[in-house]
């Protein structure tokens, strides 16, 4: 039995409508929406009487995909949205780009901000990590030569 693809990564977000704007901005493709509200969705999830707001976005012409759910029902736990990048659990997503400073002035006017500063590192890529809805921190590479 071997896996046969990574399918998508669920991000918990408190507002919905802006972190599809923040991901369309971004560069990523609104594929979907929708309201889950299910008793099979509880047992999977172990959250009982759970609604929530599903919208899936995908990389262009790729089949990276993120799942971004604002539960409306029970409210959504808080996190530390200014977590350093060394916590333990997931910590970021990763995208190559052609252009960071082109991502940058995109997603800046949704609030995003470096974590730390655009590195040129070893004359391969120019990298970052900023961090977007709900504190969400996403690298950027962008390949140089």
């Amino acid at each position: 039995m071997s896996i046969q693809r990574m399918d998508h990564v669920g991000v918990i977000v408190s507002d919905l409508t802006a972190a599809v704007a923040f991901f369309v901005d971004f560069g990523l493709e609104l594929d979907g929406k929708m309201t889950m509200e299910s008793e099979l969705a509880d047992r999977i999830t172990a959250v009982e009487k759970a609604k929530s707001e599903v919208a899936m976005v995908r990389v262009p012409g790729g089949q990276g995909c993120l799942e971004l759910i604002q539960y409306l029902t029970p409210e959504s736990h808080p996190g530390d949205s200014h977590a350093p990048a060394n916590t333990l659990g997931l910590r970021h997503l990763a995208f190559q780009v052609d252009d960071v400073d082109a991502v940058l002035d995109r997603v800046r006017p949704h609030g995003a901000e470096l974590v730390g500063e655009v590195v040129n590192y070893e004359d391969s890529f120019r990298l970052c990590y900023l961090r977007g809805p709900d504190g969400i921190i996403i690298e950027l590479a962008e390949k140089l030569g």
